[in-house]
């Protein structure tokens, strides 16, 4: 893992066993997100009132907010199985059959990355959502036909950090529709201590707070600081983690104050360098700083216009006097009128 990697919101695949470890099991046991919990309460205890399974859920949001960990827990309240897979993973019309076929009453599939479906496979999930019945063509030419085969009823949990990029007929057969939005300071904070609570890492709350705050508002990116400022103590500190320790081993890894990392950094001082701190394409910006124009999108961007830093405008990105303030650059009236314009 590079030290970039440690603010990347993406699960890597030596984290998954530990994230299972560190996933809360219930709603109470979930930090954050209280509406959407409140609303999933409700949900909840509505279809199994009625002994139903639970209506088909879409939760949306960026990577490392707890979609997969939502999921989990809808099922453990629920008491039914979840079956997990991803819209890469699932190929053909047949692979997507074959997990169907095999669901009981009530279970719950998890399609993770739903955007990326298959148009074939996606057509296929339809009839399944809505009518809960296959619908497969059996035979080629003028002797096919169609054969519905029947299935219990089940819950499909889609999770996308593209909602965008969903057809409008998989949006329609969602009943319920949950964003996920960026953790607040105390809520990180709360992660944080529980997440050391469980690893048995002995914390107090400035501690926590240290690396709460450069978390990115992400609970997988305070999950896996944490891990690494342990490692940091235990080499250095014999295991004495403290504020100070905390301080000094995100300076290591690059990670700021607010938890800005270098590529973070590379962007905003190009934007400024360069262009004069904008307004500037995104085209332009990721041919600028050798970035993948989809990187600066979906994991740069959302966080530095979260903090306040950047802008979005018809005509480009545009760097704000926040950004130049904690880059200790002069911030002149040029820019200003700039971002009048």
């Amino acid at each position: 893992m590079t030290i970039e990697s440690v603010t990347a919101p993406e699960e890597s695949s030596e984290e998954k066993g530990l994230e299972t470890t560190l996933r809360p099991q219930t709603l109470p046991d979930y930090i954050g997100q209280d509406n959407v919990k409140q609303n999933l309460r409700i949900l909840i205890t509505a279809a199994k009132q009625r002994s139903e399974a639970i209506e088909h859920v879409l939760l949306h949001g960026g990577p490392g907010l707890g979609k997969t960990t939502l999921a989990h827990i809808i099922a453990k309240e629920m008491g039914v199985n979840i079956i997990i897979t991803s819209g890469p993973a699932i190929e053909r019309t047949g692979d997507l059959a074959a997990i169907l076929s095999n669901m009981k009453a009530n279970d719950i599939l998890f399609i993770d990355e739903i955007h990326r479906l298959h148009k074939t496979v996606e057509e296929l999930l339809y009839p399944a959502m809505e009518d809960y019945a296959l619908d497969i063509v059996v035979g080629k030419g003028p002797a096919a036909r169609t054969l519905r085969i029947d299935l219990p009823h089940f819950t499909v949990i889609g999770a996308t950090t593209r909602v965008s990029l969903m057809a409008a007929p998989l949006l329609d057969r969602f009943g319920a529709h949950y964003k996920l939005d960026f953790y607040s300071d105390d809520d990180m904070i709360a992660i944080v201590l529980r997440s050391a609570r469980v690893l048995g890492i002995e914390m107090n709350t400035d501690t926590a707070r240290e690396i709460a705050v450069r978390s990115r508002k992400t609970p997988r990116i305070a999950n896996r600081l944490l891990k690494r400022v342990r490692d940091y103590a235990q080499v250095h500190h014999n295991g004495t983690l403290t504020a100070d320790v905390a301080c000094s081993a995100l300076d290591l890894l690059n990670v700021d104050s607010l938890g800005l990392n270098s590529v973070d950094h590379k962007l905003l001082h190009c934007m400024i360098e360069k262009f004069k701190g904008g307004p500037v394409g995104v085209g332009t910006l990721a041919a600028a700083t050798g970035e993948e124009v989809e990187t600066i999108e979906e994991i740069h961007e959302p966080f530095l216009m979260q903090l306040g830093f950047l802008m979005r405008t018809p005509r480009g990105r545009i760097v704000t006097q926040a950004a130049y303030q904690h880059l200790n650059i002069p911030y002149t009236s040029s820019q200003q009128r700039s971002l009048l314009e």
